[in-house]
């Protein structure tokens, strides 16, 4: 497992908005957990504001939002103009949930690194953090 300056790689999940489903995210956290991350779940019903307070707060080197509930396009838009505006903008996000093919590329145009729909395996995610965390890209460039 790749660790960032000799420490597990810090990653906050959280499911934005309305919805109210986390069976999912909690798959999810486990998993990573189980590869030897660090998670921060923040839980349901958050707003942009609250999951980019906790991604500065404790300076995690991912960010995870799971939304189910057709909204993903206005959240994620908030949430990408406030990682740019509290200066964090080199700690990815990536989006899960029920995501329509035709909104990935505009959601990868505000600032989504990446999106994991139903039926991405759990390897394939983990390995994408790994080798995407914020200061792993740091330290490559």
């Amino acid at each position: 497992m790749i660790t960032v300056e000799n420490r597990p790689i810090r990653v906050l999940l959280a499911k934005a908005g309305l919805d109210g489903h986390d069976r999912g995210i909690k798959v999810i956290a486990r998993a990573l957990r189980d590869a030897g991350m660090e998670v921060i779940y923040l839980g349901l019903f958050q707003t942009p504001e609250q999951i980019i307070a906790a991604a500065v707060q404790e300076d995690v080197d991912v960010i995870g939002v799971s939304v189910l509930s057709g909204a993903h396009l206005p959240i994620m838009r908030r949430v990408c103009e406030l990682r740019a505006k509290h200066l964090i903008d080199d700690v990815p996000i990536v989006l899960g949930g029920i995501i329509p093919d035709d909104d990935i590329p505009e959601l990868k145009a505000l600032g989504v690194a990446e999106v994991f729909t139903p039926g991405t395996s759990l390897e394939d995610i983990i390995c994408w953090i790994e080798e995407n965390a914020r200061r792993n890209v740091r330290r490559e460039t």
